[in-house]
């Protein structure tokens, strides 16, 4: 079989039974077609390449200026490759096994100062009549629990019918977790309910009563309330709105367990990347009071 033979089978195997997408394949053949060109000027078939090839392929790719997330992305797709190719029988060994991955560069999330979440809220409550009460309500609570998006837009109607005072959250991998709920939000949400002109089973009903309201529907609306607001509306998702309850937490003294807790990861090394708030606070705390940090002749 061909060197382009074993790239076909390889794209049919996506298809049929992983049902990627035509973007993602081509994506793929992209990448293995370079490869193979690589391999060629080695003496290998693509089917052929052992570890030290393959490890010189990702280092010509990121000399030639490629970043360390497209370098990442190219090898998961030879990884998948090699992985086809041992199970189809084609090779006894996988030469990616224990090839590192490029250390990427650390994503830390986008932020909103606590003045522009107060800008967001007060502007929400611009927006006329019904979609007002609903902006309110569904930013409120964002910003108070740091729900997801999908935990939001899930939660029933009965959610806040008992004490009113929490949210029982099922978040992903199914794992539950409780919520505080803060009174500004219980407020504006009970008025929002009160206002309900439907009996929904959802808290935020879509334009048909039994639907939710869509993640589309919810980010038109978001939309509205960051150009009231005066803010790019770029720069603000219901994701940014999460992050800006964790980083605002950890700045007024929540620890990571709790938080960790709070925004239901599994994991706190996920919780971790907001360390750097503290990191932050910190510096900013040694340069305004440590006298050695106020330069020549200060005190």
């Amino acid at each position: 079989m061909s060197s382009s033979r074993h790239i076909e089978a390889f794209l049919e195997m996506l298809a049929a039974e992983r049902g990627a997408a035509r973007n993602t394949l081509l994506a793929y053949e992209r990448d293995l077609n370079d490869f193979a060109q690589f391999a060629a000027t080695h003496a290998h078939g693509v089917h052929e390449a052992d570890r030290e090839t393959i490890g010189a392929y990702l280092a010509h790719i990121q000399s030639a200026g490629l970043c360390a997330r497209s370098a990442a992305r190219h090898l998961s797709c030879l990884r998948q490759f090699h992985r086809f190719l041992a199970r189809e029988g084609v090779r006894a060994d996988d030469p990616t096994d224990l090839l590192d991955a490029p250390k990427l560069p650390r994503k830390l999330p986008k932020l909103l100062s606590e003045a522009e979440v107060t800008s967001l809220l007060d502007a929400a409550s611009t927006l006329p009549a019904r979609r007002g009460l609903l902006a309110c309500a569904a930013l409120e609570i964002l910003y108070s629990t740091g729900l997801r998006i999908s935990e939001l837009l899930a939660l029933p109607r009965e959610a806040l019918a008992s004490t009113g005072d929490i949210l029982f959250i099922r978040g992903k991998g199914g794992r539950e977790r409780i919520v505080p709920l803060s009174e500004a939000a219980r407020r504006a949400a009970a008025m929002f309910t009160a206002d309900a002109a439907s009996a929904s089973r959802w808290l935020f009903p879509g334009r048909d009563p039994k639907r939710p309201l869509t993640r589309q529907g919810f980010d038109l609306i978001l939309r509205e309330v960051c150009l009231a607001a005066g803010i790019d509306p770029a720069r603000v998702s219901p994701h940014v709105l999460r992050h800006a309850f964790a980083s605002h937490m950890l700045a007024h003294g929540a620890d990571l367990r709790s938080l960790q807790l709070l925004l239901g990861h599994a994991d706190i090394a996920t919780t971790q990347i907001y360390t750097h708030v503290l990191a932050e606070r910190l510096q900013k705390l040694v340069q305004e009071h440590h006298p050695l940090a106020q330069g020549p002749g200060s005190g």
